[in-house]
């Protein structure tokens, strides 16, 4: 069995990025890409905050499923690292498991 990755053995496209970012601040990025990142951030709180009390825990499960397909696109489309066999069964076992919580028969 073999050791699972540290930090500084993965992704290695990705860590040169973040070390040029914490180096000069934005690493070349443009302010602009702040907007749209602080506007999703306060529409998903916005909207989490419309849901019933009672629901709330679903709708967030139901964020689950969606970032972890979106981290695996973000992989794939940012990083370019293809994702494997198991991630492309996450990214469907995790969207599907989000459905079940969200649309199962409930007792009234």
């Amino acid at each position: 069995m073999t050791a699972l990755p540290t930090w500084r053995s993965m992704p290695p496209r990705l860590w040169p990025k973040l070390r040029a970012v914490s180096r000069s601040g934005l690493g070349g990025a443009s302010v602009a890409w702040l907007v749209p990142g602080i506007a999703s951030l306060i529409a998903f709180g916005w909207l989490l905050a419309q849901i019933d009390l009672a629901f709330a825990g679903r709708a967030y499960a139901a964020y689950g499923g969606v970032y972890i397909v979106a981290s695996a696109l973000w992989m794939w489309l940012a990083e370019g690292e293809r994702p494997d066999h198991w991630d492309l069964t996450g990214g469907v076992v995790c969207p599907a498991g989000t459905a079940l919580i969200l649309f199962a028969p409930r007792g009234v």
